[in-house]
């Protein structure tokens, strides 16, 4: 098959699919392609707020479970008939952070941080990247983590879900590119969203002393990365220049940052007691 480049897709006449759209990223990214003309299809659990958030951006939207396949793509399919379009743009935004330390943290959360942050990625892939092959364009997204670039302590279920997230983006940027679809992904760090608030009820003292004082980005600031990394069919996508660095050099900072790291758990657990 002859090598296709990935060609720009005007985003005034495209049909974007967000996962994950109704709050935090997905909604702050659904929010500046609504500005750019797109047509919008949302897809997230909670129904309230994805109806708001519908309404506010004259958006189709359905509610489903991005770990559950059939549920998924069902609505993706539905999505695509109401909107009169194929996908053009996918977005995958969904996903769950639970911290916590390794040997406290049930085997269930392991689980589900791989079936919604791993599986609700591919999941949402595999119904869209068939046609997009088929038509000889389309854009795909994954938001992953900075937790995706470095092991980080209190992130044994979270983190390897975001690696795998990776992984896969890399594997099929592989694969995708020869058929003319562009693919990127997103690597934010901490971003101000209900997510992280939930998050933080579960982070070990460690896990805050890892993280320092770096003040969390806005939702805005990572939409505002995602759609430039589209426009400019850029892979890697880091929102700030704490992440762009580690995606760049990370096999020389890595060893550095957990000697840094190590440093930091270990005064915290002096002054608990429990070195």
């Amino acid at each position: 098959m002859a090598m296709r480049n990935a060609r720009p897709v005007d985003m005034g006449s495209a049909h974007v699919i967000v996962t994950g759209g109704s709050s935090g990223i997905g909604l702050a990214t659904a929010r500046l392609l609504a500005g750019r003309g797109a047509k919008l299809s949302l897809i997230a659990r909670g129904r309230e707020r994805l109806e708001a958030a519908a309404k506010e951006l004259s958006a189709a939207a359905r509610a489903a479970d991005v770990s559950d396949q059939a549920g998924l793509t069902r609505a993706i399919a539905e999505l695509e008939e109401e909107q009169g379009r194929p996908c053009d743009i996918l977005i995958t935004s969904a996903g769950l952070a639970r911290p916590g330390h390794f040997l406290e943290l049930p085997d269930e959360v392991f689980r589900e941080m791989i079936e919604v942050d791993y599986f609700g990625t591919l999941y949402a892939l595999r119904a869209v990247v068939p046609g997009m092959v088929e038509r000889g364009r389309g854009s795909v997204v994954a938001v992953s983590s900075a937790a995706g670039l470095i092991g980080i302590f209190g992130y044994s279920a979270y983190g390897p879900a975001k690696f795998a997230v990776r992984g896969l983006m890399e594997s099929v940027r592989a694969e995708l590119t020869p058929h003319g679809v562009y693919v990127g992904v997103v690597f934010p760090p901490d971003v101000d969203t209900p997510q992280l608030a939930e998050e933080n009820r579960w982070k070990p003292a460690e896990t805050r002393a890892v993280g320092g004082t770096i003040k969390p980005l806005t939702p805005e600031q990572v939409a505002a990365a995602i759609v430039a990394g589209i426009d400019r069919r850029r892979f890697v996508i880091c929102p700030d220049t704490g992440t762009r660095t580690l995606a760049r050099f990370g096999s020389v900072l890595v060893p550095l940052l957990n000697r840094e790291f190590d440093r930091r758990v270990s005064a915290i657990r002096k002054a608990a007691g429990r070195a």
